[in-house]
């Protein structure tokens, strides 16, 4: 009796999990990653009707079904990704976490922890603080969030935001600038993909929070 008292004392005292993601960006997170598959798949839809290249995606991995289905979507998921990624913005500055997570970013500590990676001694003992490659690609994607919201704007009302289809030298170009960002959104997904495969805490902290 008296080893069980103690096994249970010890159990209780125990300090619990540290919370790596909050709630709020957890649940922002799987919005985003939601709002993200509909915009690119229905985006694809809208690019298939006028490729900017020689090549058109399959239509397996397109939403819409035609011209004005795949609108549909995109205009939906839009709405989404953008109240979604304001908030997110927000509570990032207000909250500090930005400051604490993507800040400092300094060339010789990417290219330090980028060796690291490319050998496989990248440490992820500690979750609740990013390296400095994983810093790079969050502040990045940030930005190419906000250049792809604007160029779509401005694709969408090239009359009503003539200035911001001029910020971008025009319809034309706002479409090349568009795909550009779609595609290093993709590629991020890939490989932010990857590393939760390869780094699976980090997929369960995402989840559950600890």
């Amino acid at each position: 009796m008296s080893s069980l008292a103690v096994s249970d004392d010890h159990a209780d005292t125990s300090p619990p999990a540290k919370v790596i993601q909050p709630a709020w960006v957890r649940a922002l997170h799987w919005t985003n990653a939601v709002a993200m598959v509909l915009m690119i798949m229905s985006g694809w839809q809208i690019y298939n009707a006028s490729p900017l290249f020689n090549f058109t995606f399959s239509p397996s991995l397109t939403l819409g079904g035609w011209l004005g289905g795949g609108l549909l979507w995109h205009f939906a998921a839009m709405w989404l990704v953008m109240v979604n990624g304001l908030v997110y913005l927000i509570l990032g500055f207000v909250t500090g976490r930005f400051r604490r997570k993507l800040l400092p970013i300094t060339p010789d500590g990417v290219i330090s922890d980028a060796k690291a990676a490319l050998t496989f001694k990248l440490s992820h003992g500690d979750l609740s603080k990013y390296n400095s490659v994983q810093k790079l690609l969050y502040a990045g994607i940030i930005v190419v969030g906000l250049v792809i919201v604007l160029s779509g704007l401005s694709m969408w009302k090239p009359v009503q935001l003539y200035w911001l289809s001029a910020l971008f030298g025009g319809y034309d170009i706002a479409r090349y600038v568009h795909f550009t960002c779609m595609a290093l959104i993709v590629a991020f997904l890939v490989i932010h993909v990857a590393l939760a495969v390869l780094v699976p805490k980090s997929l369960r902290a995402m989840i559950i929070g600890r």
